[in-house]
């Protein structure tokens, strides 16, 4: 492992999913997927979200769509989560699943819309959210 990328990668992981999501993450990690859970650090989260590239917004948007059209509810839903740290606004993200209906169907979108509006509901009202 590379401390250094993994640290970066820890830095940037708490920046855009908060540190309640991951200290909860880093608490549930077993033995079985401490591996996987400091590669996905190292990798996604130090290697290539840290790249100056594209900016937390950016990346944060292409994720959506990227989650919208692979199908990964779990993962979209997190990541709506993290526009309110990355600055991707709610109407970014409409106009990003919008433009995704194009290229992926209505009907992946169809139900990345009805996450979304759970999901900023949730964060609009944080009473209603049990999971924070």
């Amino acid at each position: 492992m590379n401390d250094e990328l993994y640290q970066k990668g820890m830095q940037m992981r708490r920046s855009v999913l908060g540190d309640a999501h991951v200290d909860r993450a880093e608490a549930a990690k077993t033995s079985f997927d401490q591996d996987f859970q400091e590669y996905i650090t190292q990798n996604a989260w130090g290697s290539v979200w840290t790249r100056p590239g594209l900016t937390q917004r950016e990346r944060s948007l292409v994720t959506i769509a990227l989650m919208t059209a692979l199908g990964h509810e779990g993962e979209l839903e997190l990541h709506l989560r993290a526009t309110k740290n990355t600055g991707a606004s709610v109407e970014d993200v409409k106009e990003v699943l919008l433009h995704t209906a194009v290229y992926v169907g209505v009907p992946a979108v169809n139900t990345a819309i009805k996450i979304a509006k759970k999901v900023f509901s949730e964060i609009d009202n944080p009473s209603t959210n049990e999971s924070e």
